[in-house]
């Protein structure tokens, strides 16, 4: 028979649907250790919990993860990929410019907490309860990846004229990253947490609306135009 008359033969493809079970139990995996480290903490979350949980051996979830950090740091990478970006606001919030969009989101920041509760707690764990080792490759997947699209919000506020030209974007970027996040953190975990963001026994003052057109105020005054003002 000639090597033609084979190319008929049709060959089954089983690394596909190994691949697809292997990629299933990762995902089940992941999902199961997102929920126990939402309610425990990175500390008191234990592999082999979640290993009994799934009937599989902890090996398994090593084989996958590398370590306890890296299934975290995966669970991290997940949470935060469920968030809304900046650009994913309405569009007459859009219209409005730069700064009406901060404030839209930092209005639904409730919102935010009540939709994505479980993947909230986790990016609060690798933001304010994890060591640097893993704190520095969730700063490098922020860096990569820009999971909130702020690059892309920043560069619409520049094309704007909103947002100073003058400033290095990533300068910008990082100081958008970081003061929005905190502030929203602020926002949320005072009821739940009140010293995690106010020193003890510091009174909450402002209402909610007058604190976050504050915060814009000085935002904008950091990196905003004239035109901004």
């Amino acid at each position: 028979m000639s090597e033609t008359s084979h190319s008929h033969i049709f060959v089954p493809a089983t690394e596909p649907t190994v691949s697809s079970r292997a990629q299933q139990k990762r995902a089940r995996i992941l999902e199961t250790a997102m929920r126990y480290f939402a309610h425990l903490g990175y500390e008191a979350t234990r592999v082999s919990d979640i290993a009994q949980e799934l009937g599989i051996a902890k090996g398994s979830i090593f084989q996958h993860f590398g370590s306890k950090d890296g299934l975290f740091l995966e669970a991290y990478k997940a949470a935060a990929r469920t968030f809304p970006a900046f650009l994913d606001a309405p569009q007459a919030a859009i219209q409005q410019g730069f700064f009406v969009v901060v404030r839209h989101h930092l209005a639904h920041a409730e919102q935010l907490k009540r939709e994505h509760d479980i993947a909230y707690r986790i990016v609060l764990l690798g933001n304010y309860g994890s060591d640097l080792k893993v704190k520095k490759q969730i700063n490098r997947f922020l860096l990569d990846e820009d999971p909130f699209g702020t690059l892309a919000f920043v560069s619409m506020g520049v094309q704007r004229d909103e947002i100073r030209s003058d400033l290095d974007q990533d300068l910008v970027v990082s100081v958008l990253d970081w003061t929005f996040e905190r502030f929203r953190d602020a926002l949320l975990m005072e009821e739940f947490d009140p010293g995690l963001f106010r020193r003890p026994g510091e009174a909450g003052g402002k209402a909610k609306e007058d604190r976050i057109e504050e915060f814009v105020r000085v935002l904008r005054g950091a990196i905003g135009t004239e035109r901004a003002s």
